[in-house]
This record gives C-alpha cells, structure tokens and sequence, in this order.
C-alpha cells in the first residue's frame, strides 16, 4: 500500500502562485503514474496533470497547459506542482495519485493509491 500526504495549499488573489507537494511512502514503485488531480462540490475530478512512470512523460489538461508544471523528486519521493498565474476557476481540493497505468491514461486511470488533498482558493 501507498501512502501519499499532500501540502501547499492556501488562498491566493488571482495571478498569484502556488507550489503543492505530495510526500509518498509505503510500496511505491518506480514505474508508478503519478498525477495530480483536483475536484470541487457537485463537479467531477479532473486530471490536471500526470507524469507516466515507465518513461517521465508528462501531460496536462488543457485547462492549465503553459501555466501548471509538474516535477518529481525521486530520491524524496515528492511529486510537485508549481502553479503560476492562479485563475479562481482553479479553485479545487487538489490531491495526488500513484498507481501503475495504462500509457494513454495517466489523467484519467483510476488510481488505487490516493491522497486526502490540499485546498487551493483562488479570489477575485
């Protein structure tokens, strides 16, 4: 089993920045997708963005391609996300994920390993 522990998340104006980390422990494996994914009230989760295990590869959601990036600190086992350029519709408990998966899946595997997240609220 994994356990992932998420920090980082604040309230923030629009256009300010964020940087969330998620802390894994437990049975990780290095071939393990990791993604980050947010979900509010009434509103299904989205995958915001994903590093694929078996090669680094990344991917973004379009929502927030050119602003989002995500890194990874194998020898800390931390997965990172740098958030520039806040928007309020980014508003969301962002939470992490780490799980073998498909290549073409990593936003959208469902993900066995998960955290309990960090809330990111974004103001006019």
């Amino acid at each position: 089993q994994v356990q992932l522990r998420e920090s980082g998340g604040d309230a923030v104006p629009a256009g300010g920045s964020l940087r969330l980390s998620c802390v894994a422990s437990g049975h990780m494996m290095s071939s393990f997708c990791m993604a980050w994914f947010r979900q509010t009230p009434g509103k299904a989760r989205e995958g915001v963005a994903g590093i694929r295990g078996v090669d680094g590869v990344m991917f973004y959601a379009d929502s927030v391609k050119g602003r989002f990036t995500i890194s990874k600190d194998s020898a800390r086992n931390t997965l990172y996300l740098q958030m520039n350029n806040l928007k309020p519709e980014d508003t969301a408990n962002y939470y992490c994920a780490a799980d073998w998966c498909w290549p073409d899946q990593v936003l959208t595997a469902d993900y066995q390993n998960t955290g309990q997240g960090t809330q990111v609220t974004v103001s006019e």
